[in-house]
C-alpha cells in the first residue's frame, strides 16, 4: 500500500515541475478568446478562403468571354539567305552594260527611286556596270523600288496588334457565366459552413476540457472522502471499536479510488491538447479555461465568430430545411449543372466573331529603320463556327449534362429530407439536455444530503461503512451527472444557433451520463476528441 502511495505522490510531484518548467502562470482563456483564435488560426478555413479564391478567378474568365480580347506583339528577323537574291544577278549572264534611255520628264523626279543604284556604283568599271545594270531593272519597272516592301531585305522589324470578339455564342457564353456564378456562390457557402462548424468544434473542444476539469476535482474529492474515511476506520480498529474486515475495506475503497483519479487526470490532458490543437497552441502552454460550464455562452459572439447572422435560441432559431447549408450548396450545384446542359444542346448552334489585326513593318539592310519608312498592314474578318460532324461527341456531352442535372436535383431533394431530419434531432438534443440538467440539480441536492446524514451516521457507530460508501458513489455518480448534462446543453444550445450554416451530421451524440464510480471502476470519461462529420455528399460544380 505504501508504494501505491509513493506512486501517486511521484505523480503529483511530476506534474507540478512540468507545470513549473514553463515557467509561466496558466494563461487565462475564456470561449470567445478561444473562437477568435480558432477563426484566425484555422487551415480548414484557408482552404474554403482558396477555394472562394478560385471561384472568383474562374468567374473572371467567364465574364472575359463578353469583352474583347487584344494582344499585342513585336519582333524582329534577320534573313541570312533568300530566293530573291536571283533577282540580283546571282549566276545568271550579266547583260551588255548599255546605258538605259533617260525619258522626257525629269530624271530626278521620275527615276529618283532607281537613282540610288547610280549613287552607289562604285568607281571601279565592275561596279559602275553593276550599278548601271540595277538602274535599268529598276527604270524598265516604272520606278518601283521592291526592296522597300521586303523583297531581299535582310532585316524586318515588325509591330502588331489583334483582337476578335465573340458577337454570337448561341448562348452558351452566358451559360458558362451562370455556372460560374453559381459555383462562387457554392465557395463562399462552404466558407461560412466551415467557420460554423469550426466554431461548434471549438466550442466541444472547450467544454470538454471544462467537464474533464470538474470530473478530476469529483475524483480528487471521492479519494479525498476515502482518505478520511480510511483514516477513522483505522482509529477505530485501533480502540477496538472495528473489525480488521472494516479496515481492509476501508483501505481497499481507498486504494481503488487512486487509478480514478489517474485516469481523470489522463483524459484531462488529452482534452486540453485537443483544444490547443484546434487554436494551434503548443501544447506545453498551460490554460486556465475561464468560462464556467453553468453559465451560458454568449451565443452572439459564437455566431459572430462563425460569421452567421444572430438568432435566438429555441423556437426563433432557423431550423428549415431550405436555408440549410448543404441545401444551399445543391441548389447552386443544380443551377450550374442546368447550365452545363444549356451550353451541350447548343454546340449545334454557330458562333460568330469578328477580328481584326493591324501592323506595321519596315525593311532595311543597316540599323533600325526610322518611323516615317514603316509601312501598314490591317486586316477585319468576319467568320461563324459550327460542327457539320463531330461523330456523336455532341450527343454525349449533353447526355453526361442530363446525367448531371438528375444527379444533382435526386441529391438536392434527398439532401433537404436529411435537412428536415437533422433539424428534429437538434431540437431534441437540446430538450433533452434541458430535462437532464434540471432533474440533475435536485438529484444533486439529495445525494448532498444523504451523503451528509451517512457520514454522521457512520461517526456515531449507528451505520456500517458499505451505507456511507454506497451514498458516496451516489453523490458522486449526481455530481458527474449534472457536470455532463451542463455540457450537453452548452453544445447543444451552440449547435441549434448555428444549425442554418453547418453541415449535415455535425453534431455529436448526446454523451451518456458519466458511469457509476464505484471502488473498482473509473467510471464514463469526458468526451475524447470529435469523430469525422459525415457531410452531405454534393456534385461537383463544373467550371
Amino acid at each position: 500500500m505504501k508504494s501505491l502511495h509513493l506512486g501517486l505522490a511521484m505523480a503529483v510531484a511530476l506534474a507540478a515541475l512540468a507545470n513549473g518548467a514553463a515557467g509561466q502562470a496558466p494563461r487565462p482563456l475564456s470561449l470567445e478568446d478561444a473562437l477568435r483564435l480558432s477563426q484566425a488560426q484555422s487551415e480548414a478555413l484557408r482552404i474554403a478562403e482558396a477555394g472562394v479564391m478560385r471561384a472568383r478567378g474562374q468567374q473572371l474568365q467567364a465574364r472575359s468571354q463578353y469583352l474583347p480580347q487584344v494582344s499585342g506583339t513585336a519582333g524582329y528577323t534577320r534573313t541570312l539567305a533568300t530566293q530573291f537574291s536571283a533577282l540580283s544577278g546571282g549566276d545568271s549572264p550579266a547583260p551588255p552594260p548599255t546605258v538605259p534611255p533617260v525619258p522626257a520628264k525629269d530624271t530626278t523626279t521620275y527615276f529618283q527611286p532607281c537613282s540610288r543604284y547610280l549613287a552607289a556604283a562604285g568607281a571601279s568599271d565592275a561596279d559602275r556596270i553593276r550599278g548601271l545594270e540595277l538602274f535599268s531593272r529598276c527604270s524598265s519597272s516604272g520606278g518601283i523600288d521592291f526592296s522597300k516592301v521586303g523583297f531581299g531585305a535582310q532585316n524586318q522589324y515588325q509591330l502588331a496588334a489583334s483582337g476578335s470578339l465573340t458577337l454570337w455564342s448561341g448562348g452558351r457564353v452566358q451559360a458558362q457565366n451562370r455556372a460560374a456564378t453559381a459555383g462562387r456562390r457554392s465557395a463562399e457557402i462552404e466558407l461560412t459552413s466551415q467557420r460554423a462548424q469550426l466554431a461548434l468544434d471549438v466550442t466541444e473542444a472547450y467544454y470538454d476540457a471544462v467537464l474533464a476539469d470538474r470530473l478530476v476535482a469529483i475524483a480528487e474529492s471521492s479519494l479525498v472522502w476515502t482518505e478520511g474515511t480510511l483514516r477513522q476506520t483505522t482509529l477505530a480498529r485501533q480502540v477496538g471499536n472495528q473489525s480488521e474486515f472494516e479496515l481492509l475495506r476501508a483501505r481497499v475503497t481507498r486504494d481503488n479510488q487512486v487509478p480514478v483519479v489517474l485516469q481523470r487526470r489522463t483524459d484531462r490532458d488529452l482534452a486540453y491538447m485537443r483544444l490547443k490543437q484546434l487554436l494551434n497552441l503548443p501544447y506545453a502552454e498551460a490554460l486556465q479555461l475561464t468560462s464556467d460550464i453553468n453559465e451560458p455562452a454568449d451565443v452572439g459572439t459564437v455566431r459572430s465568430a462563425a460569421n452567421a447572422a444572430p438568432t435566438a435560441l429555441g423556437a426563433s432559431a432557423d431550423t428549415s430545411a431550405g436555408n440549410r447549408a448543404a441545401v444551399r450548396q445543391l441548389d447552386e450545384a443544380l443551377k450550374a449543372q442546368e447550365a452545363q446542359l444549356t451550353i451541350a444542346r447548343r454546340e449545334w448552334l454557330p458562333s460568330i466573331s469578328v477580328s481584326s489585326a493591324y501592323s506595321r513593318v519596315a525593311f532595311g539592310r543597316g540599323g533600325p529603320p526610322t518611323w516615317g519608312n514603316w509601312l501598314n498592314n490591317w486586316t477585319v474578318s468576319l467568320g461563324a463556327n459550327f460542327p457539320i460532324f463531330t461523330g456523336g461527341r455532341i450527343r454525349g456531352e449533353q447526355l453526361v449534362a442530363r446525367a448531371g442535372v438528375e444527379e444533382s436535383r435526386a441529391r438536392l431533394d434527398q439532401t433537404r429530407e436529411l435537412a428536415a431530419l437533422d433539424a428534429q434531432q437538434t431540437i431534441a438534443q437540446l430538450q433533452q439536455a434541458e430535462a437532464a440538467l434540471a432533474a440533475s440539480v435536485g438529484t444533486t441536492e439529495q445525494a448532498t444530503r444523504a451523503y451528509a446524514i451517512a457520514d454522521v451516521r457512520y461517526k456515531e457507530g449507528i451505520s456500517t461503512q458499505i451505507e456511507l460508501s454506497e451514498s458516496r458513489l451516489n453523490l458522486e455518480q449526481a455530481r458527474m451527472n449534472r457536470a455532463q448534462a451542463a455540457r450537453n446543453l452548452q453544445v447543444a444550445r451552440m449547435r441549434l444557433a448555428l444549425l442554418k450554416d453547418l453541415p449535415l451530421g455535425s453534431g455529436t451524440i448526446m454523451g451518456a451520463p458519466a458511469g457509476a464510480a464505484s471502488g473498482t471502476t473509473g467510471g464514463a470519461s469526458p468526451a475524447g476528441p470529435r469523430s469525422t462529420t459525415q457531410q452531405a455528399s454534393t456534385s461537383q460544380i463544373p467550371q
